[in-house]
């Protein structure tokens, strides 16, 4: 197994909280990661909900839960027992006490429902996406990572036509299965014809009438669908960063597919030299190094910054006092443009990036610094922790002084 790096954070959590929810894409390795954290506690058990054997044995499940209360019980695909949180609650509230379950699922609207009303208070989520780079970076270099994207089938097929295969089956499936299952009532070729233009506009401002136009769909309409995309981690919708500034900023947000390999399968580009020659080639490397960056620092708000004079920036990164700014280069020799100075100087960010494909990092100018996602994401972890131990310091000082 590949190490996740959710996986100490599983670990801490099943000893502070009685549930815990790990939901994401499927396919995107929940089972393979549950198991791995039931094998490493004594006495759990595993139970898929997609499976006839298991289901049988939950045929009473208040009776299997009582009997096993003193177990972690795993729940694979926990939104095929449905109803079932009314009694969870009752048993988890009779248990008193944390690590009781596992739940695995994927992002259903009646999933999230149930869960946040049934058990408030007692449960805790958690997002397994795609693999990030960090996780993958000794197995497979970045071309391989960008181009196929970070789904473990598509990523570890023994092809790019092994893995060109497995995304569009999986683009399918998604389509004509787990959007009914999920229970929403909308034409697989609609949505293919729709997520396909979000691929074609990936990086740009939502013009939702634009695209209504497009497909014969009211911009109300193509919002609900874009939402739904997003609810179940097929696309991401970046808000613009507003703040306390006087300047005028443009509203709408910014979408984006949010694996790369599924964005390159929608624009049928099918290997990574026709990649390095597309129009989408820019927005692509956008997405990588976004998504990354903000699956690495969940603890940060993220948005995009864009005025109506050119004012631009890719990735605002803000949490608290802390203000990141990140523009994003597929270049090894990138140059920053006007809009970037600008956004610079009207944001004063603490530390601005330049996220490039280059093989070292530099620096630009005082707090500016060009180098890979990997980088920008270790600099800003450094940089927190060095001001927090700043803090703590005058704490200390504080402190001292007060017993004098």
């Amino acid at each position: 197994m590949i190490y996740r790096e959710l996986t100490q954070e599983i670990f801490d959590l099943v000893n502070d909280f009685p549930a815990i929810a790990i939901l994401g894409p499927r396919q995107s390795g929940k089972s393979t990661l549950a198991k791995y954290i039931i094998s490493q506690i004594p006495d759990s058990i595993y139970l898929d909900l997609e499976d006839p054997e298991d289901i049988e044995k939950l045929s009473n499940p208040k009776l299997y839960f009582t009997n096993n209360s003193s177990k972690l019980i795993c729940l694979d695909e926990i939104q095929r027992l449905p109803g079932v949180f009314e009694l969870l609650r009752s048993i988890i509230d009779n248990n008193n006490r944390n690590g009781q379950f596992l739940f695995l699922g994927s992002a259903s609207p009646d999933l999230l429902k149930q869960t946040s009303e049934s058990l408030a208070g007692r449960i805790v989520f958690l997002e397994l996406s795609p693999f990030t780079y960090n996780e993958v970076q000794k197995e497979k270099d970045l071309s391989s990572y960008w181009f196929n994207g970070g789904f473990p089938r598509s990523l570890l097929a023994s092809s790019t036509k092994a893995s060109r295969i497995w995304r569009n089956s999986f683009i399918q499936t998604f389509l004509e299965r787990d959007i009914i299952q999920f229970g929403f009532k909308i034409p697989p070729t609609v949505l293919r014809r729709l997520w396909q233009m979000c691929a074609h506009s990936n990086g740009q401002v939502l013009n939702s009438s634009k695209i209504g136009d497009s497909l014969g769909l009211t911009h109300n309409t193509v919002k609900k669908y874009i939402d739904i995309l997003s609810m179940t981690y097929m696309l991401r919708v970046l808000p613009p960063f507003e703040g306390n500034m006087k300047k005028r900023l443009i509203k709408s947000p910014k979408l984006y597919v949010r694996d790369t390999g599924i964005l390159h399968s929608l624009l049928q580009i099918n290997d990574f030299n026709q990649l390095l020659g597309h129009p989408t080639l820019g927005s692509s490397w956008e997405t990588l190094v976004i998504e990354n960056i903000i699956r690495a620092l969940p603890s940060f708000y993220p948005y995009f910054y864009r005025t109506s004079n050119g004012a631009e920036i890719d990735l605002i990164l803000k949490n608290g006092t802390f203000l990141f700014a990140i523009e994003c280069k597929v270049s090894m020799s990138p140059k920053p443009t006007k809009g970037f100075w600008l956004s610079v100087k009207n944001l004063n960010p603490n530390r601005a990036y330049i996220a490039a494909p280059v093989s070292e990092e530099y620096q630009l100018e005082e707090n500016i610094y060009v180098g890979s996602f990997n980088y920008i994401i270790e600099d800003i972890r450094g940089y927190i922790k060095q001001k927090e131990q700043r803090q703590n310091n005058n704490y200390d000082f504080i402190s001292k002084l007060n017993k004098i």
